[in-house]
């Protein structure tokens, strides 16, 4: 690449960042609502997994003991530099497949690019990034999309198969199981952090471009039947759908959930995205918190960016954080 690709700070060109761009949940809940439909189109399969309990991605069975996961997952540069953004916006998109116990079978890029402003170059890079990741999940990827646009955006259409007799669900949940999250918190902090200041963090980057193929194999031996990934909507967000979806109550054991290096002072530094506040605004309503302080509802409503897996059951070298205890008629506790 030439001196230009190498000084440019993509972060600079987005108004947020990576997962914290998304829609509010409650906007896109009313957004939403009403557009399930009470009949079922002409055309092949049945529809398991919908829009009705918000899951991570759309299961349709078809004949032959077979079900399809289809997904689509894209935002804004969450760190500056070109090949790594395309690495984790992959691995983001990627894991709403496992987050549903599928495997990944193909991927459509999705691409948006200032193609005035930023260089093609970093285009390429960007999309290395992403190719290399969906080899590492044994994806295919076929061609993809592109338009021109002012504020650049990367991401992936993602189709997987799975068994539809043994899914990872949200509504699946039951009181008494354990919670398990497979990827420790604060990843929007950091990336808050990154994008105002140019400061890396590659331990932030491993974790974003870590596969959750792993988590899901392994929830899956153990017989777990509830999960879901946690991303922009933060651990509180995602958590609440999945109790609210199941008819449970969460409880989250704040001093068992792991954190990020250095995410607790980026947030004592005041580095919180508009969106890690919307989801915690959210779910107020629906939050017992306890003696939980307002800095630690804010990391647990940290918007994540291809987070982990938050699984109803005990995985093997994982923490367990909380667990799911009859309606308690809020669907989130802290203790």
């Amino acid at each position: 690449m030439g001196p230009m690709t190498e000084t440019v700070r993509l972060t600079g060109y987005a108004h947020g960042g990576g997962c914290a761009c998304k829609i509010p949940p409650g906007e896109l809940e009313a957004v939403v609502a009403g557009l399930t439909g009470d009949r079922a189109p002409d055309g092949p399969g049945d529809l398991l997994v919908g829009l009705d309990d918000g899951d991570d991605a759309a299961v349709v069975r078809l004949s032959g003991g077979t079900a399809v996961v289809a997904t689509a997952d894209f935002f804004t540069p969450v760190v500056d530099d070109a090949y790594d953004w395309g690495r984790i916006a992959a691995a983001n998109a990627l894991s709403d497949v496992y987050a549903m116990g599928g495997r990944p079978v193909v991927a459509v890029n999705l691409l948006a690019w200032p193609r005035d402003l930023l260089p093609m170059e970093l285009a390429a890079e960007v999309l290395r990034g992403g190719l290399d990741v969906a080899r590492e999940a044994g994806c295919h990827v076929a061609g993809g999309h592109s338009v021109d646009d002012p504020e650049p955006k990367y991401g992936m259409a993602v189709t997987g198969i799975a068994d539809p007799d043994r899914l990872l669900r949200n509504d699946r949940g039951r009181a008494g199981l354990p919670l398990t999250l497979t990827k420790p918190l604060g990843i929007g902090v950091l990336n808050s952090r990154h994008k105002a200041t140019g400061e890396a963090f590659p331990h932030a980057v491993a974790a974003m471009t870590t596969l959750n193929r792993a988590a899901s194999e392994a929830a899956l031996a153990a017989g777990a039947e509830c999960a879901t990934d946690v991303t922009g909507f933060g651990l509180l967000g995602h958590l609440h759908k999945l109790a609210r979806a199941s008819g449970v109550t969460a409880v989250v054991d704040a001093a068992a959930v792991p954190y990020l290096d250095g995410a607790r002072r980026a947030l004592a530094d005041g580095y919180v995205s508009g969106g890690t506040r919307r989801n915690l605004d959210w779910v107020r309503p629906h939050l017992d918190a306890g003696a939980a302080t307002e800095d630690e509802l804010l990391l647990l409503a940290d918007a994540q960016t291809s987070g982990g897996l938050l699984v109803a059951g005990e995985l093997p070298g994982h923490p367990v954080i909380g667990e799911l205890v009859p309606d308690t008629g809020r669907t989130l506790k802290i203790r």
